[in-house]
């Protein structure tokens, strides 16, 4: 897990919700990242990883997944590190894909898809 992956991440998430969000969002979720709590940190950083070995293991044929799966996949692994980090953590923090809110739908998304551009660019530029 590298802390710059996490950094990615975290930059990604932000971005999304500045984007998708409506109205002003709450300060913790654009909270930057020196902000953030630890288990945020390895969490962002964990997902990131999960994407990268994701996109990289499918050779790239990860762009010919739908947004809403490319989404569904950041969630799903979200929701695994909350449930590592807490216990019993409340409903919303676990909630299944239908029930998040559309703009957190579309920044899963979005985070997806700034870690699979950078993964691809990379596989293209080895010789």
């Amino acid at each position: 897990m590298s802390v710059e992956n996490g950094r990615i991440f975290r930059e990604a998430w932000i971005a999304g919700v500045r984007r998708h969000y409506p109205g002003d969002p709450k300060p913790g979720y654009v909270a930057p990242w020196e902000e953030t709590p630890d288990w945020e940190r390895q969490s962002a950083a964990a997902v990131y990883d999960l994407v990268r070995a994701f996109v990289a293991g499918s050779d790239g044929a990860t762009r010919h997944l739908t947004r809403t799966q490319k989404g569904q996949f950041v969630a799903l692994c979200w929701v695994a590190h909350i449930y590592r980090h807490f216990p019993d953590p409340k409903p919303s923090y676990v909630a299944p894909w239908d029930q998040l809110p559309g703009w957190q739908q579309e920044t899963d998304a979005d985070i997806f898809e700034t870690i699979e551009q950078s993964v691809v660019e990379s596989m293209n530029s080895q010789p």
